[in-house]
């Protein structure tokens, strides 16, 4: 994978597409966990995690092979700031399980629009108050035009609310909260230059392995045995493609484009699983769902296009890889 530092502007909002791409199939596989595993969502996050983590294990080893003496070893990538790799797996660990808690409770609907329409807006306010990256006019239109977007999409599709709503989303606002703090966190170290992203996300996924594992054991870990072998594969794609993959690219492209752009960007999962609904489980969408799909695209485009055409972003990132130049020299 391209290291975060010499990523465009164009490839690093791409990145991000993907991953959100890889995160709207997650939700399927993760319902589809519940009824034929028979486990909860602490336990199908712990799972999960660990998974992911043993791939990108694998991928660090053959890293470390191929690029010997250029690659961030994972001691050095904690040592380099361990409150950072802590902070970012507790996260990691809290928004999966908690989104997961929500959608057990309050359905589908209800989590998918509680948690990623606050996450943008959660995430805007951060990077203004933490991170000095203003959005202007333009920037707040394209964000105001997702939530809507959201809103329009998920309540024109049909849902069910949970056993207890109120609850739900208090779990959704966590998971939102957990989010933007991730995002964040991401950010300023992807434009920091601290640490090498890949091995900072296999980092961040050990730790929240260790915080699922107490969790999980009390919740109820080893799935039914009846279709081990189905869930064993349900398990691989979810550690592999809507974790391992999606946050590797996720946390790489947050070193070259804005919190803001990447937490809307990050709006095409619920397309995805809208495209999914309607082209593998036979959902329909109504013209409100149409319109908020559309408002949605627009919005991810428009933050995307500014992205490339502002001037600013890219003095920015010039500066940090100028300053990490000095700072790492070539082995």
């Amino acid at each position: 994978m391209q290291s975060s530092s010499t990523l465009s502007v164009g490839q690093g909002v791409l990145y991000v597409a993907i991953a959100a791409t890889a995160w709207g199939t997650g939700g399927a596989v993760a319902a589809e966990l519940y009824g034929v595993g028979g486990i909860g969502p602490v336990s199908v996050s712990f799972w999960r995690f660990l998974t992911g983590l043993g791939l990108l294990l694998a991928a660090h080893s053959l890293r470390r092979r191929r690029r010997t003496g250029t690659a961030v070893p994972l001691r050095a990538a904690w040592a380099a700031n361990p409150r950072r790799v802590l902070v970012t797996g507790v996260g990691l660990a809290v928004y999966q399980t908690a989104y997961f808690a929500s959608v057990q409770q309050a359905g589908l609907t209800v989590a998918t629009v509680v948690t990623l329409g606050s996450g943008p807006v959660l995430v805007t306010a951060g990077a203004r108050l933490a991170l000095g990256e203003r959005t202007g006019a333009a920037g707040t239109a394209a964000v105001a035009s997702g939530v809507v977007g959201l809103v329009l999409l998920v309540g024109g599709a049909d849902g069910s609310t949970g056993p207890a709503p109120l609850a739900g989303i208090g779990y959704a606002l966590l998971s939102a909260v957990g989010y933007a703090g991730v995002t964040l966190l991401g950010r300023s170290s992807g434009r920091s230059g601290a640490g090498g992203a890949f091995e900072s996300t296999v980092t961040g996924f050990a730790v929240g392995t260790v915080c699922l594992l107490p969790m999980a054991l009390m919740e109820g870990l080893l799935p039914d045995p009846e279709r081990l072998a189905w869930t064993s594969g349900l398990i691989l794609y979810l550690g592999a493609v809507p974790t391992a993959l999606a946050y590797a690219l996720f946390f790489a492209g947050l070193g070259a484009v804005r919190a803001t752009t990447a937490s809307v960007v990050a709006l095409v999962e619920p397309l995805t699983a809208a495209a999914i609904g309607f082209l593998v489980f036979g959902e329909r969408l109504n013209a409100s769902a149409l319109i908020g799909a559309v408002l949605l695209l627009l919005a991810v485009i428009f933050l995307a296009a500014g992205e490339r055409h502002d001037p600013t972003a890219s003095r920015r990132t010039s500066a940090v890889d100028h300053g990490r130049s000095e700072a790492c020299p070539a082995a």
